[in-house]
Formats: C-alpha cells, structure tokens, sequence
C-alpha cells in the first residue's frame, strides 16, 4: 500500500457537478467515451458555482481530469476563484475504468464496489482495480509534492478516483474506500492526513 509523506500543501477534493451521464443514469467510464461527451448539466454548473461561491481559499493550482465533466467544474472553478489559478489536466485524475459496465446503469456499481471491499485489485468485468486508481492518483500527489511547497491546490475528478485518493491520505486500504459517504456532485472537501 502507497504511503504519503508527511505533505508540504494542502489538498482540496472537488468532485465534477451533475453530468449528462448522472442525469441519464449511466456508467460513462472509458476515456474514448467521457473526454469529449457527456459534460455538465446546467444544474451540474450551478452546482460548482454554488459550492465555491464565499469559498475563501487561496488556491494556486487547480489540477483536473481529462474527462469532460471535470475539465468543465475545474473552468467553472477557475473562473469563481477569481481566475488567478492555473488550470492543470492530468490523465492520473480520471474516472476509473468501469469495463464491460460502460453504458449501463449505474446501479452496477455496486457490483464493483462490493468486490473492491474484499479485494482492491480485482479486475471484475473488466474494471480498473481499486488499487490502481489509488496508486495513480498518489503518484500524482507524490510529483506535486516535488514540485511545489505551501501551495492550496484543488483537485477536479470523479468519486471512486476521489474515494480511493482519500484513503490514502486516511491510511487505509484501498478496499476501504466505500466506508465513507462519498462526495456528492460538486462536493467539496479538504484531504488532510490522519
């Protein structure tokens, strides 16, 4: 299990607003698919702007997903926090891989989930392993650790990338991730150690 150093900035977790894909129910996982469809709703923008509105931190870096839905909360934000942010895609924030459940409603989830509280590294259907969402977003934490100190950065993905991102600033297994609530769209929270 990856562990985080003690950390030199301070981390926010934004998840992306309502997606075209929540308002449908569906499963929009593979990069082919959600990169360039399935963006926000309007409710989904409202949703970010109402979240940062009277938010009073200084954010540096605003680092995002490259799916749609991310990218378009991480402008959103931007623009609420005055615009002085640089805005940073990286593909190690995306949505986790779902396989063969890409299309279908989103009530499959559980199936992954259930399976990832007795093994993170199942591949069930196809799905990107738990672990490996954890281990790809920490290497992201572990590169903006080396380049950057006392930096408020703001983190735009997904819930499962963020779940799994949390447990390992909380020292827990990946298998762990679903004893949390999860962030609700456009849910804001600071990831600080435990």
């Amino acid at each position: 299990m990856e562990t985080l150093p003690r950390l030199r900035n301070r981390y926010f977790a934004l998840r992306h607003g309502s997606s075209e894909a929540n308002a449908r129910g569906i499963i929009v996982s593979d990069p082919r698919t959600g990169e360039d469809g399935y963006g926000l709703t309007a409710a989904g923008r409202t949703e970010v702007r109402d979240a940062l509105t009277g938010w009073h931190e200084d954010v540096a870096l605003i680092v995002t997903s490259p799916f749609r839905r991310a990218r378009e909360s991480a402008s959103i934000a931007q623009i609420v926090l005055g615009g002085e942010a640089p805005l940073v895609i990286d593909a190690r924030l995306r949505e986790r891989h779902f396989g063969a459940l890409e299309g279908q409603r989103t009530t499959r989830y559980e199936e992954i989930w259930n399976a990832d509280a007795k093994d993170p590294h199942h591949c069930r259907h196809g799905a990107e392993a738990a672990a490996t969402v954890r281990s790809r977003a920490v290497d992201l934490i572990l590169d903006l650790e080396r380049e950057h100190a006392a930096l408020c950065i703001l983190l735009v993905a997904h819930g499962d990338t963020l779940q799994l991102l949390w447990t390992a600033f909380a020292r827990r297994d990946a298998a762990a991730h679903r004893q949390r609530p999860p962030l609700l769209p456009a849910g804001l929270e600071e990831f600080r150690q435990h």
